[in-house]
């Protein structure tokens, strides 16, 4: 009996590491941390610091329910630090339940101590060529480079609100295939966003918007908020939740005695659902979402 349980714990455990991998962004190093490229993160307890190499985990939908559609996830953490298990792996964890093939960024952080990046120039950046690279790699994973969506957590919100709801910067002067891609994604999630990002300045071409906050938070509700009126009245579809007596940090309900705030990913999942997004559509954007445009 027992050689039969170590046996099926083994397969568990080879199925599950099949499902997980890790790749680098830029195998070379990103573009102006090429002198820090391998350098060890710093990991504390669960938060990830030290980040010089963008990457992304890329957790897998099991293939009996695995959809096509795609999310990569931007774990908040005032851009000091990643809250990387509680606002990355779980979230992956979930959003695998309803088919959807996750892919947890590591980005450079602006606010680590002596840290010498910026917020708008690097972390953006990464959080952009993390999208052109599921793009670039989309048939490799089984997911539609046309439902591609993003999901970001507090700061990791912020960067979804920059690439998604402004305008992209001029192209960077390193490029290679992957930069062809296009940088937009077709939807995005924001949990407790930040306020950089917003007002938006692209919102006429942003893409439809799930937003969820708490009322009670004094940082994230208000530029939640306000983008949800400002998608709205640009005619972008887009879904607000602002859960009473809900502070800043439930993650995916985990942190919270709320059974409003614990079913919130539901909610979520309802509206993957309800836009299409969970459906194959032979390649396509669903119906009445332009699908993005190239990278110039």
């Amino acid at each position: 009996m027992r050689n039969k349980l170590a046996l099926i714990l083994l397969a568990l455990c080879a199925h599950a590491g099949a499902q997980q991998n890790t790749v680098q962004l830029w195998p070379d190093g990103a573009p102006g941390s090429e002198k820090r490229h391998n350098e060890a993160e710093k990991v504390d307890n669960t938060y990830v610091s030290n980040v010089h190499d963008p990457s992304l985990t890329v957790v897998r939908a099991n293939p009996r329910h695995a959809n096509g559609a795609a999310v990569v996830i931007v774990p908040g953490g005032g851009h000091r630090m990643l809250v990387f298990q509680n606002e990355g792996m779980v979230a992956a964890r979930s959003l695998n339940r309803s088919g959807v093939t996750a892919f947890v960024l590591k980005y450079r952080l602006a606010r680590d101590p002596g840290s010498s990046y910026s917020i708008t120039d690097d972390a953006a950046a990464d959080l952009r060529r993390a999208v052109r690279w599921v793009r670039a790699h989309a048939a490799e994973y089984g997911v539609d480079p046309h439902r591609l969506g993003v999901m970001g957590f507090s700061a990791g919100g912020e960067l979804v609100s920059l690439v998604a709801d402004n305008p992209e910067p001029a192209p960077p002067a390193r490029q290679d295939a992957i930069d062809k891609q296009s940088a937009r994604p077709d939807f995005q999630i924001l949990v407790y966003p930040g306020p950089l990002g917003v007002p938006a300045k692209a919102v006429q071409s942003a893409p439809p918007a799930f937003i969820v906050a708490g009322s009670v938070d004094k940082c994230c509700a208000p530029p939640a908020l306000g983008l949800y009126q400002q998608l709205v009245g640009a005619g972008v579809s887009a879904e607000l939740h602002l859960y009473a007596d809900t502070d800043h940090a439930f993650n995916m309900g985990q942190r919270s005695e709320r059974l409003s705030d614990v079913h919130w990913p539901d909610r979520l999942a309802d509206w993957l659902g309800d836009g299409g997004w969970l459906i194959p559509h032979n390649g396509q954007a669903p119906l009445g979402v332009p699908a993005p445009t190239p990278a110039p």
